[in-house]
């Protein structure tokens, strides 16, 4: 989402004749992207329009977007997974069914999720101050971690200036204590508790927490306590100087302004995004991960309502929308809201979320998304999935 954006971005693996192939490539693919190549075969036209399918391919024709991808399950548990347009625009090749992306920040409610399960345990507690866990760490211009609270983290109430504003265009790999520290050289947005505002730094704290307060690196905590404990089969968080997709995937392109040439971002080091916006997954398994947490099989009752308990985010997730312990929810024409997050990262957007009844969607396209109306188009995509 708009929030992990990073659009300075310059790939750390362009190689010369590159941005000429993908201008060669752009031709051949804006007809097959018209058409759109999708899995499984349009619906009879006794059975009605597919709302998702069309979707999909209006967004091609409106955005120019090389790809997009979705998993839809429906309110009997039947699951369908579409795709559209074209998965590498130097070769012209299709698009993997369900294939990986990074999922930006989609990250947070795994952290968050791993922060609460550490409350339920009695290891961390929501209202102690970030000192408590990390004594002396959070020290800056108007910032304290003394007065800074771990629930103000996950909820994104601290006032912690965001890092991600300040990184400049160098691609390479971070340490999470290093952006903490871009992080502290700013002064606080405002005072602890007293407003909203999404701040990757919150998330890279909540991360920081859990290695102090477990001995472990979090992407093994992650992986224990959610992705192996679900069954998330295409989920990871990437290890340090990772800069590839290990299953596959469609290609991720940036775009330095609208009318420019795309760029292959594909491979690139995320240790930028860390706690906040690092993991990469499928659609489908972020409709495993979001309904494994919204029923229950990953929080105890106690800490699911504390996750579930928002406030109002409107500015940053669109119209209704409301932010809870790194938990987001928005609410659907249809009647009723759906809980999930989203994410952005360079080359890839996802959107999507599950109700409470089990229904459940996720889109995402293989471009970062700098338009607040091609993110509501997008928005769109996903509630029409979801109130068919």
């Amino acid at each position: 989402m708009r929030e992990q954006t990073w659009q300075r971005f310059r790939s750390p693996r362009r190689r010369s004749g590159r941005r000429s192939a993908v201008q060669a490539a752009a031709a051949v693919a804006v007809g097959i992207m018209t058409m759109g190549v999708l899995a499984p075969p349009a619906a009879s036209a006794a059975a009605g329009p597919d709302t998702v399918k069309e979707g999909l391919n209006a967004l091609l024709r409106s955005d120019g977007l090389p790809a997009a991808l979705a998993s839809v399950k429906d309110r009997k548990g039947h699951t369908r997974t579409y795709t559209a347009g074209v998965g590498d625009l130097a070769t012209g090749s299709k698009v993997p069914r369900d294939g990986q992306v990074r999922v930006g920040s989609n990250t947070k409610t795994f952290t968050a999720v791993v922060v609460l399960q550490l409350v339920a345990e009695g290891k961390v507690r929501l209202d102690t101050p970030v000192d408590t866990y990390l004594p002396g760490l959070v020290r800056g211009k108007g910032i304290d971690g003394r007065h800074i609270t771990v629930r103000q983290l996950l909820q994104q109430t601290s006032g912690l200036p965001n890092y991600s504003n300040y990184l400049g265009e160098e691609v390479r790999y971070f340490e999470p204590r290093e952006l903490l520290g871009i992080a502290l050289q700013h002064k606080a947005d405002f005072a602890p508790g007293t407003k909203w505002a999404y701040s990757n730094t919150n998330y890279v704290l909540a991360g920081l927490i859990v290695e102090k307060v477990t001995g472990r690196p979090l992407a093994k905590e992650m992986g224990q306590r959610i992705i192996k404990r679900i069954g998330l089969r295409h989920t990871y968080f990437p290890a340090p100087g990772d800069a590839t997709i290990r299953e596959a995937h469609p290609r991720g392109y940036y775009q330095d302004s609208a009318g420019a040439p795309l760029r292959d971002v594909t491979e690139t080091d995320p240790s930028w995004g860390w706690a906040a916006g690092q993991m990469i997954s499928t659609n489908s398994d972020l409709n495993r991960f979001f309904g494994a947490l919204v029923s229950g099989r990953l929080l105890p009752a106690e800490q699911l309502a504390q996750m579930r308990t928002t406030v109002p985010a409107e500015g940053t997730f669109g119209s209704g929308a409301r932010y809870g312990l790194g938990l987001v929810s928005k609410p659907l024409p249809c009647g009723g809201l759906y809980w999930g997050h989203g994410g952005s990262f360079p080359g890839y957007e996802t959107r999507g979320g599950v109700t409470d009844d089990g229904r459940a969607a996720n889109v995402a396209v293989t471009i970062q998304l700098t338009d607040e109306a091609a993110r509501k188009r997008v928005d769109n995509v996903v509630d029409a999935a979801l109130c068919r």
